[in-house]
């Protein structure tokens, strides 16, 4: 054995242990290529994961609520400027139908997702969100709908959602405005992780992995943002182009490197909640099970009625049937027995005394 692998390896169990590397230690485990060292990291990752939770994956039902959105970000699909998509918004009671299907089918979280837009007030997302809460009393209800004011997160946050996830994408300022439109600010977008955290909210962060112009820098300014936020959530996946964007004829993110990414991730926060993302399944077949095996605890199959699924597409070819719908839950738990897991149907709430 080399004494570079060797050193590598220490840094893994130095992680595992302690929870921390220093910027250069991150640096040079993201660079590594030894397939040896990286199943190391990964067989780590899994039993941190897997002291925790034990092998069951919690899932969350995925509601895409609207595909219609104010941004107009270089690398999303959904973005303003986009006039080959077929725009829609659910209805209050459509919304309403899927969470009684999902509730049905044993889904006890449902994830609100949608396109960052304004719907006047913002009372219409308090009025859904407090219907939800009264019907589905025992359920969490986990939005994902961009930046919006600190009144209006706190509206939601009484009106009864629980968590919220908003993907900071990458912290580094200029790779930042690569990405995005001058009229989106890297401050401000951190500004509302941090009132989200403030509020109460059980609050999600994460990155694009291999996103256009991004380097191994800015990978590790992104891991050291995520250890000083300590969120709830953790969501990380490929980059993947779509051909109605500026990045259409850019290269897909890296598998490989968002399964090492999982992996730090899981050995730095083991409570956290970290899915193995549609993404992941979108780039290869087998990538939510070796996402699962690299750390993750958390599915979400898709509970969008399946009209509109093809119309959310924020990239190219998203997955959103078989495994990845919650009508496929049947075949979820196949392919989860198949690598020794099974569904876990409970809330799966993050609970951080426990690390």
């Amino acid at each position: 054995m080399t004494v570079q692998k060797e050193n590598i390896l220490s840094l893994i169990d130095k992680l595992r242990n302690e929870r921390l590397l220093c910027a250069d230690e991150y640096k040079e485990l993201l660079l590594c290529k030894d397939t040896d060292v990286l199943n190391y990291l990964h067989r780590q990752a899994q039993e941190v994961a897997v002291r925790r939770f034990g092998r069951r994956i919690f899932i969350r039902g995925l509601i895409e609520i609207s595909n219609t959105c104010n941004n107009n970000c270089y690398y999303c699909g959904l973005r303003r400027e986009n006039r080959n998509i077929a725009r829609y918004r659910l209805s209050h009671d459509a919304i309403l139908a899927c969470c009684r299907e999902g509730y049905l089918l044993g889904f006890r979280t449902f994830v609100l997702q949608g396109g960052e837009e304004d719907r006047g007030d913002g009372s219409w997302y308090v009025d859904l969100v407090a219907d939800i809460r009264h019907r589905f009393p025992d359920c969490a209800i986990t939005l994902s709908l961009g930046e919006k004011r600190r009144s209006l997160y706190q509206q939601l946050y009484n009106a009864g959602a629980n968590r919220y996830l908003l993907r900071h994408e990458t912290h580094h300022a200029l790779h930042y405005r690569q990405l995005h439109p001058t009229s989106m600010r890297l401050e401000h977008r951190l500004q509302c992780l941090t009132r989200l955290k403030e509020i109460g909210y059980q609050t999600g962060t994460g990155i694009m992995v291999g996103s256009p112009r991004q380097t191994v820098d800015h990978l590790v300014e992104d891991i050291l943002y995520i250890k000083k936020f300590q969120p709830a959530m953790i969501g990380i996946g490929p980059f993947i182009p779509h051909k109605d964007t500026p990045f259409a004829h850019e290269p897909a993110g890296s598998i490989e490197t968002t399964l090492n990414l999982l992996s730090i991730f899981r050995l730095m926060h083991p409570a956290t909640l970290i899915p193995a993302t549609t993404a992941l399944a979108t780039l290869a077949s087998d990538g939510r099970e070796r996402g699962i095996l690299a750390g993750a605890n958390v599915v979400m199959p898709n509970l969008s009625p399946v009209a509109h699924r093809a119309d959310y597409a924020i990239y190219d070819n998203k997955a959103s049937l078989g495994a990845e719908a919650a009508e496929g839950l049947q075949l979820l738990t196949n392919k989860l027995a198949a690598i020794g897991y099974e569904i876990a149907y409970e809330r799966g709430d993050y609970q951080p005394a426990s690390e």
